[in-house]
């Protein structure tokens, strides 16, 4: 995808950033169990999707990071994670 339509896509998704590159995502909970909760449905989904996220999780902060890497950027899978995901933290 190029730097435009990754960049309209973006605006369709609330709290994350990104470019051509990566989408990126902070999500924020009360407490490392929560995180948990939230990261074991993201693995859910992700395996469903069979497409998988970069995570890195600081005890009550999740750090998500969305890229096809055999595409060697975002592409329209990347976008259809990050809808669901967005979901689960609703």
């Amino acid at each position: 995808m190029n730097e435009a339509d990754v960049r309209a896509e973006i605006e369709k998704l609330p709290g994350w950033s990104g470019d051509t590159k990566s989408l990126r995502r902070e999500f924020s909970f009360d407490d490392f169990s929560a995180a948990m909760v939230f990261v074991n449905r993201v693995a859910e989904v992700a395996e469903e999707q069979n497409h998988h996220p970069d995570i890195d999780i600081r005890y009550s902060k999740v750090f998500l990071s969305l890229s096809s890497h055999d595409a060697g950027g975002v592409t329209k899978r990347d976008l259809k994670l990050a809808e669901a995901i967005s979901r689960l933290s609703a």
